[in-house]
């Protein structure tokens, strides 16, 4: 029997569901669309020419702790309530948030939210190629935007730094994720970031990000999930670390973990773009 797609407003909502609430008072979208530094192509200037109606632009790059070296790390929650505030977004609004890839960038806001004590907020199932592929309605009209107050409770145990990571690696009490490609995690490949070495943390499991996903960008069911963490040898029992090469499509991992059941996962923010930068970390090459 085929599983039938739930929308659920707390992770993951279809095309279809956004359309017919388009026009609630209460919902909020963004567009959370960011790029690879190695891809030439510039997401506020998509979003400028056209755009779900209603949508803002949630630049990752911009709303993150501009003080840390490594790229869009979690910004202060002094930073997150003004930026958020003043693009109209606040307590009791449902949040809609998609990008341009289909489901690549979307989710590491998704986790933002989450991380900030909001939990009304979905990916948009497809992101915005599954919107325009259904025809439906696009702007470039910029949304009309009030401020709203919101309440902010950081969520600690849905972040990890180095020194958890790197125990959690030693001690093997977690089971560590890594959504970046097959060659990248064996060392095989160069790492898109300068400076990086090549290799993944010792321990580590590798699930690509796009392995959980369909063709056209959408994520699998929940049965297709599971088995495609349990195939790269995930032990769904344990406590889950996601990362990947800077923090964003670790977030797939984590939204793909949470359809599942599973409410015991973190992200590692600074991810291979902190691992690979000090040669004092341990690192692994090959498939385990």
């Amino acid at each position: 029997m085929t599983e039938t797609f739930k929308d659920d407003p707390k992770t993951l909502v279809s095309t279809e569901w956004l359309a017919a609430h388009l026009k609630d008072a209460d919902l909020r979208i963004f567009d959370a669309s960011w790029f690879l530094p190695t891809v030439d192509r510039d997401p506020k200037a998509e979003y400028a020419q056209e755009h779900i109606p209603g949508a803002r632009f949630f630049d990752i790059d911009e709303i993150a702790d501009l003080r840390s070296d490594l790229p869009h790390m979690v910004p202060p929650v002094e930073k997150f309530m003004s930026r958020v505030r003043a693009m109209g977004v606040g307590d009791g609004h449902q949040i809609v948030v998609y990008d341009s890839s289909g489901l690549f960038s979307a989710a590491r806001v998704w986790w933002m939210f989450r991380l900030f004590g909001q939990f009304n907020i979905a990916v948009l199932d497809g992101g915005l190629p599954k919107w325009k592929a259904e025809g439906r309605p696009l702007t470039d009209s910029p949304a009309t935007i009030r401020d709203r107050h919101m309440m902010v409770e950081v969520q600690h145990h849905m972040i990890k730094d180095v020194t958890q990571v790197a125990r959690a690696s030693k001690l093997r009490d977690h089971e560590i994720i890594d959504a970046r490609a097959a060659p990248r995690f064996r060392g095989e490949a160069v790492e898109p970031r300068a400076g990086l070495r090549s290799g993944h943390i010792p321990g580590a499991k590798n699930v690509p990000f796009n392995t959980l996903l369909n063709a056209d960008g959408t994520m699998k069911p929940v049965a297709e999930l599971r088995h495609v963490f349990e195939a790269a040898g995930v032990d769904l029992t344990k406590p889950a670390i996601t990362s990947c090469g800077s923090g964003v499509t670790a977030a797939v991992l984590c939204l793909a973990l949470e359809r599942t059941g599973k409410t015991d996962h973190s992200l590692y923010d600074g991810s291979w773009s902190e691992w690979g930068m000090y040669a004092d970390l341990p690192l692994a090459t090959g498939d385990a």
